[in-house]
């Protein structure tokens, strides 16, 4: 239903974690190189449990590579530093979600790829530098999933 783009991820528990909710979402999983671990790595796979089997994902070598997959995906980009609030967006199926690095956060030149709509924001207390990744992508995936009634049929 969603993409779920982590670019350039550097904690592997986090990006397990992810595997584990897109797995349990129907999201599809892009990891954009370089990345802070080998996707065999002990921790990623412990996070993830046994939902890699269950999960879409795809890596991809840099930003150019994952537009050529998701040309058509409308895009939405997550930053402290946007003003839109995630939860005042609406997210149309077959969106991507793009988180930036634990460490650094997304890239002003990725942020800005979305339209001004598209970057988004989720709500902290003031002063607070950040969520953690794999919680923001939780937030997100589910708000936009929530706005699609959670996949239920008509």
């Amino acid at each position: 239903m969603f993409h779920v783009v982590l670019y350039q991820p550097e904690i592997p528990p986090n990006t397990g974690n992810v595997i584990r909710l897109c797995a349990n979402t129907g999201c599809t999983l892009h990891l954009v190189r370089p990345l802070g671990f080998d996707v065999d790595d002990r921790a990623l796979r412990r996070a993830g449990l046994d939902y890699h089997e269950l999960a879409r994902l795809h890596v991809h070598d840099d930003l150019r590579a994952l537009a050529g997959v998701l040309a058509d995906a409308p895009l939405f980009t997550f930053s402290r530093r946007h003003r839109v609030r995630f939860d005042r967006a609406a997210i149309p199926a077959g969106a991507a979600l793009v988180f930036g690095p634990e460490t650094r956060g997304l890239p002003a030149a990725v942020s800005d790829l979305a339209p001004p709509a598209g970057r988004l924001a989720i709500p902290m207390v003031p002063g607070n530098r950040s969520l953690n990744l794999s919680n923001a992508v939780a937030v997100a995936v589910y708000e936009a999933w929530r706005q699609h009634d959670f996949g239920a049929r008509e």
